[in-house]
């Protein structure tokens, strides 16, 4: 068979893994051909092929980013897009596609298979919030970079009695910010899915450095918000591709502590750092479970399907059952973060 792959959406390390992995089993053990499209879900509306051998693949486990590009393209959404798709794919010869990506990227990908493409995705996204897989590749890398940048930021912020707010990805899921913040021992985290009163904040912080401590680190994910009715109204400026801006909720969050205190209060904003660099071991193996599950899938016939890990097996489940829904921290995480504080 004629194979395509493509990685789509924002870069997260694994992507790599996943790539040698879909190439080696897809040669070695059935002799398909694998033809990568650079940049997403573009390169395949473009006809930007190449075809994808060992000899690309050499050294790339351990490599952050992707072989293969990426971008922010759906091609539903876009007029002449899903023409584009099917045009390439005949002129290609592409008799299957191998699609990886988060939850737009994933959205993307049902709709291609709904007009009758035979495809599997793998999940990746340092965010995790991808529906119907306890684990998404990047993950692992993302919060592990931020545990690390945590555990920085907690000796300076000791050091010159300071209140130090630290900004992690997560629009719609604050899975980076629970993890992160239990794993460093935060005294606060934010996130999306329990909008914040910075009332109740600010008494918090006034107790703690009132009764035993001169300093405090919060985790805020980027896509956190006050609750609606509290003493802070706040509207997220979004960027051209609707992206959340970096640094606006920490930076709005900052000058309310401030004023509210007079504790002298700091901003990190991690940002792409949390996407880049060597991938853990467990985004390597993840992604090299996860392509090699794809590529088998394909080769039975079992198309229309994405990857997920269950517990400690790697399953199929169809696509149709999680494009557009969003994976959220249970409320037993946060509690977690919560009592921990």
């Amino acid at each position: 068979m004629r194979v395509g792959l493509l990685t789509g959406g924002g870069d997260v390390p694994g992507l790599n893994a996943a790539i040698r992995a879909v190439v080696k089993q897809g040669e070695g053990e059935y002799g398909h051909s694998i033809i990568g499209f650079r940049n997403g879900w573009r390169g395949v509306v473009d006809g930007d092929v190449f075809p994808l051998g060992r000899q690309h693949i050499r050294n790339l486990l351990t490599q952050g980013g992707t072989l293969l590009g990426t971008a922010r393209y759906h091609p539903h959404a876009k007029d002449g897009g899903m023409d584009g798709v099917l045009a390439t794919l005949e002129a290609e010869r592409i008799e299957a596609l191998i699609c990886i990506g988060g939850d737009g990227t994933l959205h993307a990908a049902s709709k291609v298979a709904e007009a009758g493409v035979r495809i599997v995705a793998i999940p990746k996204t340092i965010d995790n919030d991808v529906w119907g897989t306890d684990r998404s590749i990047g993950f692992d890398t993302a919060v592990g970079i931020a545990t690390e940048a945590l555990d920085r930021v907690h000796t300076t912020a000791e050091s010159h009695n300071r209140v130090m707010l630290v900004e992690v990805m997560g629009r719609h899921a604050g899975w980076i910010a629970a993890t992160a913040g239990i794993a460093s021992g935060a005294e606060l985290v934010l996130a999306p899915e329990e909008p914040f009163d910075i009332e109740k904040i600010v008494k918090f912080l006034k107790h703690r450095h009132r009764a035993h401590a001169s300093f405090s680190i919060i985790v805020v994910a980027e896509g956190a918000v006050p609750l609606q009715g509290s003493a802070m109204s706040y509207e997220a400026p979004v960027g051209k591709f609707g992206e959340i801006v970096a640094g606006a909720i920490s930076e709005r969050i900052k000058v309310e502590i401030e004023e509210r205190t007079g504790f002298d209060t700091r901003v990190t904003v991690l940002g792409h750092v949390q996407r880049g660099g060597i991938p853990t071991h467990n985004d390597r193996i993840l992604g090299s479970r996860f392509g090699t599950a794809a590529i088998d899938a394909i080769s039975r016939g079992e198309t229309g399907m994405m990857t997920a890990l269950r517990g400690e097996d790697v399953v199929l489940v169809p696509l149709a059952e999680i494009a557009g829904k969003v994976k959220q921290v249970p409320a037993e995480l946060l509690q977690v973060a919560r009592a921990l504080a």
